[in-house]
């Protein structure tokens, strides 16, 4: 690993930042009838930052570690796939979010530019090397995501979760921001490679470290939805506009793993230390999958069944990253990588059914749905079997690799019981196959989505199918990717 002081590294940040101040400026000069054009300006933004990072990794670091702005920013493997995956979650919200918006009069220039400066909070999160990069990140992505749900401002239940999900991300914020201070004054540095070598095996008596240590891991879990900081998460999705909820509920999952990894791993990976923040984790991860699965069946709003799966599934991401090693690390990665892909579907479905006026989001809806549409019943029953971890699809793959880490590292009692609740939680999701097959419809109208949003639904729906059935290219590629950053 080199140090060096030139931009590059940075450029694809760079671009989107500049790119976001430009759309930002032009949006004023746009008419609503032209609105389209800051829609491809947006997706011109992101296509180009992928293109840069995609060049940077390949013709300039050639998959090395490299840091810059004095060690605080790194480019390595493992932020160039999650940046790729970023860039490319955040163009499928934008076009399934499209007709949406443009019904309820939201496709405008604000939403655009939040939805970029979010993306570029996560950006700054995969990468950062710092703990002040880091939380800066953080920021970033929060406050742009407290200003999209409160968007649709004639909406009391939007105006309600902005406040909600603002005032309980301060207290998270806050709690982090404090348990890094604590971690600051018990190593003497921000820097998390030095902070990391500057541990000793005596660390673990350190009462401020460990202090520090409980703050910081109540943020994560704030920021990752895990029990008991899971409060918001159902009434901020079923309050938000469904766009917005599609957003919130994907991408920020994958700079979350990040965090973890560039905070806890690579951080605080000390041995010693390493235990008190895997029992931790492990009491949060037990509490998310029982919590999320058995209240999730309760629900017969489709957005807070989410939300509650949501909970559940982050749940099993936190079991990759408890059982320690290159394999768990890789697991968890794959899983968050998957979810993102589910989630995707299972509202860009949500999405292409809702019209002016209707949202698509109670379980009642769904009725009959398959003979209003055969395929869109059939590429909903994969989403819903793949969350389900059912095989062939990559959901069952996804759990599987985790349950196979966790073995590995001799907690065969946590695998047995993110099974059972497993099986419970496969209820509420074969719920939805059934009301789609077996129910009579409530909603005759026709289903007539924009071709984009409909190729790209189909798209994702086979893409779960197709990884269940060969998970191994995007398995090595997670592997090769936490192999060249650890």
């Amino acid at each position: 690993m080199q140090y060096i002081q030139p931009l590059w590294p940075a450029f694809p940040e760079i671009f989107l930042l500049a790119m976001t101040c430009v759309i930002l400026v032009a949006d004023l000069f746009i008419s609503d009838e032209n609105r389209g054009t800051t829609y491809f300006l947006t997706q011109l933004a992101l296509a180009g930052s992928a293109f840069l990072t995609w060049f940077i990794s390949h013709h300039l670091n050639a998959g090395d570690p490299i840091r810059t702005f004095g060690g605080m920013f790194v480019s390595d493997m493992m932020s160039n796939v999650l940046k790729m995956t970023t860039y490319l979650g955040v163009m499928a919200v934008l076009v399934y979010s499209r007709s949406y918006l443009m019904a309820r009069h939201m496709f405008r220039g604000e939403f655009f530019a939040l939805a970029l400066f979010a993306t570029l909070g996560m950006l700054i999160m995969i990468s950062a090397n710092h703990l002040l990069i880091l939380y800066l990140g953080l920021e970033l992505l929060s406050l742009s995501l407290y200003a999209m749900v409160a968007l649709q401002r004639d909406s009391a239940k939007a105006t309600e979760a902005a406040m909600k999900y603002f005032i309980l991300g301060a207290l998270a914020s806050g709690m982090l921001l404090y348990g890094m201070s604590m971690i600051y004054g018990a190593t003497g540095s921000l820097e998390l490679t030095r902070m990391a070598s500057l541990i000793d095996d005596n660390a673990a008596k350190n009462v401020g470290l460990i202090l520090g240590l409980v703050f910081v891991v109540a943020g994560i879990g704030f920021k990752l939805g895990a029990v008991p900081f899971h409060m918001w998460i159902p009434d901020v999705y079923e309050g938000s506009p469904t766009a917005v909820t599609l957003f919130l509920g994907s991408i920020p999952k994958l700079a979350a793993f990040a965090f973890m990894i560039r905070l806890l791993v690579q951080g605080l990976g000390n041995t010693d230390i390493q235990m008190h923040w895997q029992q931790m984790l492990v009491v949060m991860s037990v509490l998310s999958l029982a919590i999320g699965n058995i209240a999730a069946i309760a629900q017969t709003n489709l957005k807070r069944m989410l939300a509650y799966s949501t909970i559940s599934h982050m749940g099993f991401l936190l079991l990759g990253i408890i059982s320690g090693g290159v394999n768990g690390y890789v697991s968890s990665m794959f899983y968050a990588i998957v979810y993102v892909l589910m989630n995707l579907g299972a509202f860009g479905m949500m999405l292409l059914l809702s019209r002016d006026g209707f949202e698509a989001e109670h379980i009642d809806d769904y009725k009959g749905l398959n003979q209003r549409s055969p395929w869109y019943a059939f590429l909903m029953l994969i989403i819903m079997l793949s969350m389900a971890g059912v095989p062939p699809l990559v959901g069952f793959y996804s759990k599987f690799s985790v349950l196979q880490s966790i073995v590995e590292n001799g907690n065969i009692g946590l695998a047995v019981i993110a099974v059972i609740f497993s099986l419970i939680g496969a209820f509420y999701y074969l719920r939805i196959v059934k009301v789609m097959y077996f129910d009579e419809p409530v909603d005759t109208s026709v289903i007539a989505p924009r071709n984009d949003a409909k190729w790209l639904l189909t798209i994702n729906a086979l893409a779960l199918l197709f990884f269940g059935l060969m998970p191994q290219s995007l398995m090595v590629l997670c592997a090769n990717s936490i192999l060249g950053s650890l």
